[in-house]
């Protein structure tokens, strides 16, 4: 009797076929995120115009300005020094600090996807264009609090703003989900920043319109041109939900759609890209392989300590306390804000929550947090504290916890850039 063999094509040959679909498949998969991401970035370069000049050309006024213009502090004027958005390594420029084969064109052109130079603002009474869960960029210097709804900065990567007589550039890199503001001000110089069109490890490279040197937006340095090895100074902002941000800051200025151009705010033209089963943009690099590339981290980088928190890890505790550089840290989170990513509208994202990174020490006190209701509280007075880092009940109430520069963002650019990561899983 011959030796019972199971069922027909169950052996080798068979898994081999199996593997090999799925292999194909997983390629056809990775193609067609590729495509729809350069698709996605065209769109948002889509009627800018202007780029031959490299100086963005606002669309003919809107015949009915919504929003104010407030107080700018006025750019310094264009140098005569060689430019490196033509060509990293030109003549008479400065060794790139990166190699400039892996400084990638993305697809636009230099301003391709337009910055706005020429921001308006509404008073947070006056926004009725957002939902509750919609995200927003809350930064605050001084008094001055203001808000950068991610349906716009999604079309435009960049706003040269000032904000407390500071003059800063507020930058939102889709492909890396990465939000941080920058000081424009470099060698007594103040800059203002353009999208260059150009990527390196799938992050937005931006280039000032002084010297045309290059930028990379997840660090705030120079990586060619005459301005190489200068760093950007980083303040501290959030991404939270339009509600949450609406209830702590009621008479804050909110960036209007009136930006100069026609885009289709509310939409998202990256949907699915948080996938976590995704692969990163025009990503040159080797993914860190400890974790999937799409994997959402808190990452904290302070004095050269680097620390990346696991978004699932603080979803699941809510707060988390750390020590970066010697410096007590607490990080948290609170549900309620929509992923920018996710569905064809910011407004239909899946709740990814927002996230916050404090000093715990008020009046040189150290505070111990717990969730909390609606918040978190802390266990030595017992105060209520809002996602923002507000006391808005108790006996610390009206006190604000001091902010501690941090990122949401993927696994993937956080190890590419802080490879020396410790990560709190």
């Amino acid at each position: 009797m011959p030796a019972h063999t199971g069922q027909p094509g169950a052996g080798p040959t068979r898994r081999n076929r199996v593997r090999k679909t799925a292999a194909r498949a997983h390629r056809s998969r990775a193609r067609a995120v590729t495509t729809m991401l350069a698709c996605a970035i065209s769109a948002a370069a889509c009627t800018a115009g202007g780029a031959a000049a490299h100086q963005p050309r606002l669309a003919p006024q809107q015949a009915n300005r919504t929003g104010v213009a407030l107080p700018q502090v006025p750019a310094s004027g264009r140098e005569h020094v060689p430019s490196a958005l033509s060509s990293p390594a030109g003549a008479g420029l400065p060794r790139p600090l990166v190699n400039p084969a892996s400084i990638i064109g993305g697809g636009p052109p230099p301003d391709g996807i337009p910055a706005i130079d020429h921001p308006r603002f509404l008073r947070t009474a006056q926004v009725h264009f957002l939902s509750a869960s919609e995200p927003v960029l809350a930064l605050q210097i001084g008094a001055d609090a203001r808000a950068y709804p991610v349906e716009i900065l999604i079309w435009h990567e960049i706003v040269n703003d000032t904000v407390g007589q500071v003059p800063v550039a507020v930058t939102y890199c889709p492909l890396c989900n990465s939000a941080v503001a920058y000081d424009r001000r470099v060698t007594g110089h103040v800059l203002s920043f353009g999208t260059s069109g150009k990527l390196y490890d799938s992050n937005l490279v931006m280039y000032d319109r002084q010297t045309q040197s290059l930028w990379v937006q997840f660090t705030g340095q120079a990586v060619a041109g005459v301005l190489t090895g200068h760093q950007l100074h980083p303040y501290p902002m959030q991404t939270v939900s339009w509600g949450a941000w609406r209830a702590g800051h009621p008479h804050g200025w909110v960036l209007s759609r009136d930006t100069g151009y026609t885009r289709p705010y509310g939409t998202n033209p990256y949907p699915g890209y948080d996938n976590i089963h995704s692969r990163p943009f025009l990503f040159s690099g080797q993914v860190n392989g400890r974790y999937a590339a799409m994997t959402r981290v808190v990452g904290i980088a302070y004095r050269g300590d680097s620390v990346a928190v696991l978004l699932n890890a603080l979803r699941r505790r809510r707060v988390i306390s750390l020590t970066i550089a010697g410096h007590p840290v607490i990080v948290w989170w609170q549900r309620g804000t929509a992923s920018a990513l996710s569905s064809a509208t910011i407004a239909g994202g899946s709740d990814i929550g927002a996230t916050g990174a404090f000093s715990p020490v008020v009046r040189g006190r150290r505070l111990h947090f717990l969730p909390a209701a609606g918040g978190f509280r802390d266990r030595e007075t017992g105060s209520r504290w809002s996602v923002l880092g507000h006391a808005d009940a108790g006996v610390l109430a009206g006190q604000d916890l001091t902010p501690v520069t941090h990122v949401d963002t993927f696994w993937f650019v956080w190890a590419a850039f802080r490879p020396h990561t410790r990560v709190v899983s």
